[in-house]
């Protein structure tokens, strides 16, 4: 009888994909992750998960991979953590005949100029927004919406080259960076210039057609959008809340999403909630990890669940507040020590202490996700004793970092 396997296209250095593996092996799986650099995942060796070298960029090559895994293997479902590989795992899914969304609809929602699209003719709330090229484009597309805008390009995730401007100025010097060469683009540049939607924000975790949580974040200071903290359950009203989990269903109907995971960002402006991304994939940790421990739900556990075909269970188990701060770096260099690790983690509530890099690492600030050197999780009954958890453990944690 072959053994039953769960087939990862891609890892994530930080993120979620180790609690795939782990969740594939409490339900019995044998995971094996098909990556182009599989030394980039460390998490890979250290617990002694299969890899095979691959180009995941290859359509073909990943069917002809998975179609010899199956010689040995009886691949019970594939998936995969990062948005570069999302519409590649759709379509290897339709190929072999297992359980995964569905791919022309992860491919439009991927592309944020589609999805804005298709969410304006569903007449959903969504920033004001124009496409542009070039320099040209961008210059008179910003003054036709009238400045403050944010510049973002089409495709991507991790906030990566977005960025909020408030000048003229600043407008050319991001508009020269995105098209300079600097900026990696998986395609020709297309920039997505917006509206700035000023507000509170918030995210709301689905699986399938269920809103299972929302969470609230708070970001650092602009122009980029790096997080700080996030809570889950944010103080809203029961009013508040209704809102944004109907706009959510209705993004879900617009974008022909609604099998397995999504998570859908909200900025909470004058007139209610506005969406500013529908990503079709889990929220990146340590957001997963927060909906667990405030309602008990194991979104990880259950996507893996669904992706091999069996029942899932959604039920909520608990009723707690979870909430996290996430540990940025507040200059470039080396870092030279990290302290107070245990000592935060033995603070009663901490749920989780983690760092993402090592004594002797090079920090190099972007102003997108990779300025996040790690996150520390609380949770307990209620949102006020979270946050003093919170307080208290953060007071313990220390680094020191060299500049260059």
């Amino acid at each position: 009888m072959k053994t039953r396997a769960l087939i990862m296209v891609e890892g994530h250095p930080r993120g979620n994909a180790l609690l795939y593996a782990k969740a594939a092996k409490h339900l019995g799986l044998h995971p094996i992750t098909l990556s182009a650099d599989p030394a980039r995942y460390g998490y890979l060796a250290a617990e002694k998960i299969e890899s095979i070298h691959i180009n995941t960029n290859n359509l073909d090559a990943l069917i002809q991979e998975c179609s010899r895994l199956r010689e040995t293997y009886d691949i019970a479902g594939i998936t995969g953590a990062l948005d570069s590989v999302y519409a590649k795992v759709a379509k290897l899914c339709r190929h072999f005949d297992l359980p995964g969304p569905n791919p022309a609809s992860i491919d439009q929602c991927l592309d944020k100029f589609a999805q804005r699209q298709l969410l304006g003719e569903a007449g959903l709330p969504i920033p004001a927004y124009r496409l542009a090229a070039n320099a040209t484009d961008v210059k008179s597309s910003a003054a036709e919406l009238g400045l403050p805008v944010v510049l973002k390009p089409a495709e991507g995730s991790g906030s990566r080259g977005v960025r909020l401007c408030r000048k003229v100025d600043e407008l050319t010097e991001h508009t020269s960076y995105l098209l300079s060469g600097k900026h990696i683009w998986r395609s020709p540049p297309r920039i997505l210039v917006e509206e700035f939607a000023e507000g509170p924000y918030y995210c709301a975790h689905i699986m399938g057609n269920e809103v299972i949580g929302i969470e609230g974040g708070e970001l650092g200071p602009p122009p980029y959008f790096v997080f700080r903290a996030t809570t889950c359950p944010p103080l809203l009203t029961d009013d508040e809340h209704e809102r944004i989990a109907d706009v959510s269903l209705s993004c879900l109907h617009a974008l022909g999403l609604g099998w397995g995971p999504t998570c859908i960002e909200f900025r909470w402006t004058k007139r209610g909630p506005v969406v500013i991304e529908v990503n079709p994939r889990l929220g990146g940790a340590p957001s997963p990890q927060l909906i667990q421990l405030a309602y008990g739900v194991d979104l990880i556990t259950e996507h893996v669940k669904l992706v091999i075909g069996d029942e899932l269970d959604l039920r909520k188990r608990l009723s707690h507040t979870a909430a996290a701060r996430i540990l940025v770096a507040d200059r470039d260099g080396i870092l030279d020590w990290i302290g107070g690790e245990s000592r935060a983690a033995a603070v009663s509530g901490v749920a989780e202490v983690k760092f993402y890099v090592e004594p002797k690492a090079s920090i190099v600030r972007k102003g997108n996700i990779e300025d996040c050197i790690g996150h520390l999780v609380a949770t307990s009954p209620t949102f006020a004793e979270t946050d003093a958890i919170l307080r208290r453990a953060v007071d313990l944690l220390d680094w020191s970092i060299t500049p260059f």
